[in-house]
């Protein structure tokens, strides 16, 4: 940092990343270039030829060996971002870059750190409305819901209680809608704050999880639940609980879709994880608005389980956080259903 200090301080070369490089590239040919020449002048007729030739070699040598040091250091801003990216995925430590060049590698430092600490700013203010949703509005919400339950109570005539009835059915629909708004928003900010996986995760450890989770919703369906695995290690590079979540939700699609007594297969080949099911399906239209929030594609399961209208959304979210997709794939209605992750 303290070469790329030096040169910032230049005026010809305090704005230009690029020009700093072809000035020592400059420096680093032609200083050994003036040393041959002088070698040659002074000592010239003195020394055979194959002795200059080795000198020039080795001048040449030296003078590319120093001149690669130097550019590696003119490097090191770019080193600082990169590390300063991967602590803050890691286990988000907050860099403290410079702000004060201004070349591109200075603006890259620069609007790295603001966008780091805007995106904590971010942070902090969803914290803020989750307090304010789980308690504040909460309480409001609830509030006309209770009124309509004491107007029941004390036996008013068949219109009131009618509309009273009607207030209360929407005071709880309103109260599961914010409900599901404020998991959304805590399961976003975790999955903000979940390091990134610098090891692979045990895939057999992880079905092994799976399976205690999910077999009491199994056998209450009569379902049958396959796992096939390739004989071979398999690699995955992704935080474990984080894709415990994500199976765990694709199974408990797979199980609310699937009609009672059917079939559950999960496949892991080499760079795929696959949850097939033989349930209720889903059309075309539907491919992709599955995996949006709050959407509209949410359907009931094949014994009326609820949908929060949430979960595929942060599947996806979660996986493309480690360079991966999720989608998913129907024949159309009552043909099943197969969601596939691709690392």
């Amino acid at each position: 940092m303290q070469l790329y200090h030096l040169l910032s301080k230049i005026g010809f070369l305090k704005k230009s990343y690029a020009f700093k490089f072809l000035f020592i590239s400059f420096l680093g040919t032609h200083i050994p270039l003036i040393g041959i020449i002088l070698f040659v002048i002074f000592h010239g007729n003195t020394l055979s030829a194959s002795t200059i030739i080795v000198f020039t070699l080795l001048l040449t040598l030296l003078a590319t060996a120093i001149t690669l040091y130097f550019l590696k250091g003119l490097m090191y801003p770019i080193e600082l971002v990169s590390k300063a990216l991967h602590g803050y995925q890691q286990s988000r430590m907050i860099p403290n870059l410079p702000l004060h060049y201004s070349d591109e590698a200075g603006f890259l430092m620069k609007n790295f750190q603001l966008a780091i600490e805007a995106n904590e700013t971010n942070l902090k203010d969803k914290q803020d409305l989750i307090y304010l949703l789980s308690h504040d509005m909460k309480n409001y919400a609830d509030n006309p819901g209770y009124l309509a339950q004491l107007i029941l109570e004390e036996e008013p005539a068949e219109a009131i209680v009618e509309y009273s009835q009607l207030i209360l059915e929407s005071t709880q629909q309103q109260k599961k809608f914010l409900q599901t708004f404020i998991t959304l928003l805590r399961q976003e900010e975790e999955l903000a704050e979940a390091p990134m996986a610098d090891h692979d995760a045990d895939i057999r450890a992880v079905l092994d999880r799976l399976q205690q989770q999910v077999k009491t919703k199994i056998k209450n369906k009569k379902l049958k639940f396959t796992i096939t695995m390739p004989t071979d290690v398999v690699h995955f590079k992704i935080n474990e609980d984080l894709l415990l979540r994500v199976l765990v939700n694709l199974v408990d699609n797979a199980i609310k879709f699937s009609y009672v007594s059917g079939v559950i297969d999960l496949i892991v080949s080499k760079d795929t994880i696959s949850v097939r099911d033989y349930g209720t399906g889903f059309v075309l239209a539907e491919k992709e608005a599955i995996f949006r929030k709050f959407t509209v594609a949410g359907r009931s399961g094949t014994r009326n389980e609820a949908s929060t209208g949430i979960g595929l959304y942060l599947c996806r979210k979660i996986i493309e956080k480690y360079q991966a997709k999720l989608i998913g794939d129907s024949e159309g209605k009552d043909k099943g259903a197969v969601f596939t992750i691709l690392f």
